[in-house]
């Protein structure tokens, strides 16, 4: 019997080598990636039966790469392991779609559960973090789809601006002139009535676009 095909996301080349160990036994490592776009393209081509990644990488955090391959395939199977543990975190992660939540410090065995809770549709959360969870209110379609409007590009650029970065130096990580830059902030803040910078770092926190 074949087993469970996995992909591994880790900006940190030293989690996924010892993630690669601890899952050798029941899983076959299809791949790993260190950042959100890698994640998409490889997702697209391996075809994992389970993604585990973390929230916080580069160019595209975790939820919003699960956001972008779930337009092709609504039924991947996502386990986010991260140091995260703020249940509005976790939250965000399922109501986006995640099938499990597990917080680094865990015991090991919380993992392995989580991804064959996933591979039969179940979800599995940290148990520490269970209960928090179910108070949590559920973003839903407000928190999601929000954001969900905004153009990959766009995501991109609000990223790096809400992370500090001027419109100069965000043109020249993206390859794009400054006037774009502002053209895109300035999209962005009208679709969604932000009048400064400050509540466009608020709105880039508040759907999971930086994480502080």
């Amino acid at each position: 019997m074949s087993r469970p095909r996995v992909l591994l996301a880790d900006d940190h080349r030293v989690v996924s080598e010892g993630l690669k160990h601890l899952l050798a036994e029941d899983f076959e490592l299809v791949g790993m990636v260190q950042d959100g776009r890698a994640l998409v393209a490889e997702a697209k081509k391996l075809k994992p039966d389970v993604i585990v990644a973390d929230i916080t990488m580069p160019h595209l955090n975790g939820i919003d790469a699960m956001i972008q391959l779930r337009k092709d395939n609504a039924g991947i199977k996502v386990v986010f392991l991260t140091m995260h543990q703020d249940p509005a975190y976790a939250r965000r992660a399922l109501d986006a779609g995640a099938l499990g939540f597990v917080v680094k410090h865990s015991a090991p065995a919380e993992l392995v559960m989580a991804i064959q809770a996933a591979m039969k549709g179940q979800t599995f959360v940290t148990p520490a973090l269970a209960g928090d969870i179910l108070r949590q209110p559920t973003s839903g379609s407000q928190a999601v789809g929000e954001s969900s409007k905004l153009t990959p590009r766009q995501r991109e650029i609000l990223r790096l601006l809400a992370a500090g970065r001027s419109a100069k130096e965000v043109a020249a990580v993206l390859d794009i002139s400054p006037r774009t830059v502002e053209f895109h902030k300035y999209q962005i803040m009208e679709m969604h009535s932000l009048h400064n910078n400050a509540e466009l770092i608020h709105f880039a926190i508040k759907h999971g676009i930086v994480t502080i």
